[in-house]
């Protein structure tokens, strides 16, 4: 089996992915009603079906747009120089969507998902399954681990804070270990 070595990535569309979630929280700021048109909201999927992709761009805080985005950056760079921009863009929005449909189907009615952690996820995932022993540091920890074990961790703690659509995150990171399974058998090469 032959596998694609890892080159220079272009950042293009990690950076036009992080303009638009800015752009869109900024917006937040000067008009809050914008999370509730964009944002994903079960009850009202069938009345509002773009949500599933625009609740992508919408973050709640100043820390979770830039938790989101700096785990998108690191992520994104790594996962481009290994797969391309348009593998790379096909696993996050595919991750996103998926965290969509889990959050639509196992999550309260009225409750509202937003955030870009879901598409991430997808990205951790494909990247625990395609480059398991990579050793990663995570804040506070002194010592690297291996990346497979930072992202379940980090699921699995996230889960437990009140608020944060674990179904979401759930439904990315299966999306991302099935694509991290299918490119590890294929020479990281999806279509």
């Amino acid at each position: 089996m032959t596998y694609r070595s890892y080159r220079v990535p272009s950042s293009d569309a990690i950076w036009f992915l992080i303009a638009i979630n800015f752009v869109v929280f900024i917006a937040t700021l000067i008009n809050r009603e914008i999370i509730y048109f964009l944002g994903l909201i079960p009850l009202n999927f069938l009345h509002r079906p773009w949500t599933i992709v625009t609740c992508l761009f919408v973050h709640g805080g100043f820390w979770h747009i830039m938790a989101n985005m700096a785990t998108l950056y690191f992520f994104g760079n790594y996962l481009i120089g290994l797969i391309g921009q348009r593998s790379f863009l096909l696993i996050y929005f595919l991750g996103g969507i998926l965290g969509g449909i889990f959050y639509i189907l196992l999550a309260p009615p009225f409750s509202i998902a937003i955030g870009a952690s879901g598409a991430i996820f997808a990205l951790g995932g494909t990247l625990a399954m395609i480059r398991p022993r990579t050793r990663v540091f995570v804040f506070p920890l002194p010592v690297p681990l291996p990346l497979w074990i930072a992202i379940l961790a980090g699921f699995f703690i996230l889960s437990f804070i009140p608020g944060v659509g674990w179904q979401a995150h759930l439904g990315g990171l299966v999306l991302g270990l099935i694509a991290g399974y299918i490119l590890k058998k294929r020479g990281f090469y999806l279509f």
